[in-house]
């Protein structure tokens, strides 16, 4: 069989694998598994990459799960980001019930599976050269109201447009980016120290 095209639209690997075409299902997991993680590991606030990783895993079992039940007019990124979504939703109001580690406690001394998959050219990363700065980024992420940070690592993180966000999130979409407007200006205040960063946040 042939393998998937690098060029093909989520949509048309979508249509290959539900016609049996496994290659076409290892593009969307190559082509989508960073990002998701990055979106997944910021949303969770949680200790270790372990929890992030589950949830992009079981995501990608769902996709092959559900598979038939894909509808072509749909957009593949906006299905697969409500399932990650709900699946984080899910994991926090867990963690919501028993203690976990503090904040202070969430990053360790060698490269996370994060750092290691992000995509060099995410606005959200750009421009944050030093650890310092990036640890003081995932603090600052961490301190926005949930429906503000969902809004901006969708955004910033995984470049989704606002309409796309708006039906992943159910909100309308001048709410989204309501939400966008009061992140980025919450992020400003708290990366204050760090002026030049801040204002590419802007």
């Amino acid at each position: 069989m042939a393998s998937a095209r690098s060029d093909a639209t989520d949509e048309a690997l979508m249509i290959r694998f539900q016609r049996g075409d496994r290659g076409a299902f290892a593009s969307l997991v190559r082509k989508h598994q960073g990002s998701l993680f990055n979106f997944a590991l910021r949303q969770l606030r949680s200790a270790g990459s372990g929890p992030a990783e589950d949830v992009v895993q079981e995501v990608f079992i769902r996709v092959v799960q559900n598979a038939s039940d894909f509808n072509h007019e749909a957009r593949f990124t906006t299905w697969v980001y409500t399932i990650a979504r709900n699946l984080c939703i899910d994991l926090l109001r867990k963690q919501a019930l028993r203690n976990h580690p503090s904040l202070d406690d969430a990053r360790g001394d060698g490269a996370t599976l994060g750092e290691q998959t992000a995509d060099p050219q995410a606005s959200v990363e750009r421009g944050a050269s030093t650890a310092e700065i990036r640890e003081r980024l995932m603090k600052a992420l961490a301190e926005l109201p949930d429906e503000q940070r969902e809004v901006f690592l969708l955004r910033e993180v995984s470049s989704l447009p606002f309409k796309e966000i708006a039906d992943i999130t159910g909100a309308p979409e001048n709410t989204v980016k309501s939400r966008m407007r009061y992140a980025l200006e919450r992020l400003q205040v708290m990366l204050r120290d760090y002026e030049e960063y801040a204002r590419a946040l802007r």
